[in-house]
């Protein structure tokens, strides 16, 4: 995780209970500059923005939310778990969060669901520099891997050396701070990094000038679901879900239109954050999220479609990970009542 990450917020998280527009019951309303009424709401995200946020972006300048009846306020989040917590209290309407953090969320009993998953094939990855050699999975024995203890990463990086005949103990795992994982890994302090393709590799090769080489689980027996939209239960209650459905049909519409327009796209973000990355990374994230919207089972659908399978198969990974207890059925997890429909 970049160490921008870390860096203030523009609205600081700890201030969202008291900045949070009402959420649930009656959404308050505007009105446009074209006189339609339009329903207040807030969309915390999963971090700081950065490229793979541009299709949000480009909704707003694209007046898609509008279209949908929505005056959407987009906030900076400080990772998944605090905003699957944050979406559970009803301190923001909206969250865009990683799946294994709404698992674990929901099998603690946090009020939340998911409204579609984007992020469909994981971006989790084995990232080095590409001199370092390491072009399988048969390449990463005798080698140090930045890694944080307990993260989801890490929590499937066994199953991932598993399902690739390769014998835990022959790689090290060291375990290091997400904002110090690029500076290890660029000081020659371990080989590799544990990381999101659509995130810290553009970055460190921006930082380190050198090409970065990225082995992906899901290209080597492994995948599971990532990023997508939450809501909490006082949103899906107030107004029948109706704001839900809008929402979810918007981010969708979004992605779309993003995948249609990546240069414009990624150019709305202009000004979104202090922490902004450069626009090259930010290109390239992008680019790289557009390669994990779908599975095999979506491919050709909507932005944010799911199914059931792929679904179970990420409860599974992540029972077998440790990081759920016991999977859930499925529509624990997943609102098929107001998120997006296949």
């Amino acid at each position: 995780m970049p160490p921008r990450r870390l860096l203030t917020a523009t609205v600081p998280f700890a201030l969202l209970a008291l900045a949070a527009t009402a959420c649930g019951g009656d959404p308050e309303t505007s009105t446009s500059d074209s006189g339609k009424k339009l329903d207040k709401a807030t969309l915390t995200l999963n971090w700081y923005p950065y490229g793979e946020h541009a299709p949000f972006y480009y909704g707003l300048k694209q007046k898609i939310f509008e279209k949908h009846g929505i005056d959407l306020e987009i906030r900076a989040g400080q990772g998944s778990q605090k905003t699957v917590q944050a979406t559970g209290a009803g301190q923001t309407d909206f969250g865009w969060a990683d799946t294994p953090a709404v698992l674990a969320g929901v099998d603690q009993g946090v009020k939340v669901k998911s409204l579609g998953v984007f992020l469909q094939t994981t971006p989790a990855s084995v990232q080095s520099f590409a001199a370092t050699g390491i072009t399988s999975p048969a390449d990463l024995k005798g080698k140090t891997i930045a890694g944080t203890a307990g993260d989801a990463l890490s929590k499937t990086f066994p199953i991932f050396l598993k399902k690739n005949g390769i014998d835990e103990s022959a790689v090290k795992v060291q375990n290091t701070d997400p904002a110090g994982k690029i500076a290890a890994v660029i000081s020659g302090k371990t080989d590799a990094l544990l990381g999101y393709a659509s995130d810290q590799g553009p970055t460190m090769q921006d930082k380190a000038k050198k090409d970065v080489s990225y082995l992906r689980f899901s290209e080597n027996g492994l995948n599971f679901y990532s990023n997508g939209l939450i809501a909490g239960q006082k949103t899906l209650a107030g107004d029948g879900g109706d704001l839900a459905r809008r929402m979810a049909e918007a981010v969708s519409e979004s992605f779309a239109a993003a995948e249609k327009n990546p240069e414009p796209a990624v150019a709305a973000m202009d000004g979104a954050s202090e922490q902004l990355p450069p626009e090259t990374v930010l290109s390239e994230q992008f680019t790289t999220t557009l390669t994990l919207l779908h599975t095999d089972a979506t491919e050709g659908k909507a932005p944010g479609v799911n199914t059931e399978a792929d679904w179970q198969q990420t409860i599974d990974v992540f029972a077998q990970a440790g990081l759920v207890k016991s999977g859930k059925p499925v529509g624990d997890y997943w609102d098929t009542a107001h998120g997006m429909k296949g």
